[in-house]
């Protein structure tokens, strides 16, 4: 929907740049793309807090701090001065700590499920694309050193590796991954292979004590 509303020219607010030679360069700001990442990230945060088994106070924690980096961002590209810098520091401030989050502490907690690995190489490939968005924010939205056509090809090809790869890159690991270990079972709920397969095999009652009921 991000991308048919920027193709379909919709979603974006004109902006004047000051990083620019001379007066009254004014830049198309496309505000979908924000919209995008409000939710695309923190559903990221999600997942690998879930898969790595960290508390639910570090996840919402992680949560709420990728919030903060979109909309600092956001905020960045509206300000129609240099201290749009300001905000954009306190994205990235806030980029750091969601990194060391998901490399870290979210590896400690992962090892102990047996999935460091995986894991390792999920949230290396997501943190390694995220620290990419600022530069392509410097040189789009906040430098207007790339143009708007380049601004969507740059964090298009971002997009689509960040969050249509690596979903496809969980679902190949999930394969040999133990739900119930893992504490993600959410199904558990409804009759599951094991439960059907044991249902199956337990004895049935005899005609005896069928009759007496």
């Amino acid at each position: 929907m991000t991308y048919y509303a920027q193709a379909s020219n919709l979603g974006w607010s004109a902006v004047e740049q000051v990083n620019n030679v001379g007066n009254g360069v004014i830049r198309q700001i496309f505000y979908a793309k924000y919209i995008n990442w409000v939710v695309a990230f923190p559903s990221l945060a999600l997942a690998m807090g879930l898969i790595s088994g960290v508390s639910w106070t570090t996840i919402v924690c992680n949560i709420a701090i990728s919030w903060i980096w979109v909309i600092s961002y956001l905020v960045a590209a509206f300000t129609p001065s240099s201290y749009k810098w300001g905000f954009f520091a306190f994205g990235t401030f806030s980029l750091l700590i969601l990194a060391m989050s998901t490399i870290n502490e979210s590896r400690e907690a992962a090892a102990l499920l047996g999935i460091q690995r995986d894991y390792m190489v999920l949230s290396g490939w997501l943190n390694l694309l995220w620290l990419l968005y600022p530069i392509a924010f410097g040189l789009t939205d906040g430098g207007n050193r790339i143009g708007v056509t380049g601004s969507f090809i740059f964090f298009g090809v971002l997009d689509i590796l960040t969050v249509p790869v690596l979903s496809f890159a969980v679902l190949f690991f999930a394969r040999n991954w133990d739900y119930l270990k893992l504490s993600i079972a959410f199904s558990d709920a409804r009759p599951s292979r094991e439960s059907e397969s044991e249902i199956k095999e337990a004895p049935r009652a005899s005609s005896d004590i069928a009759s007496t009921v």
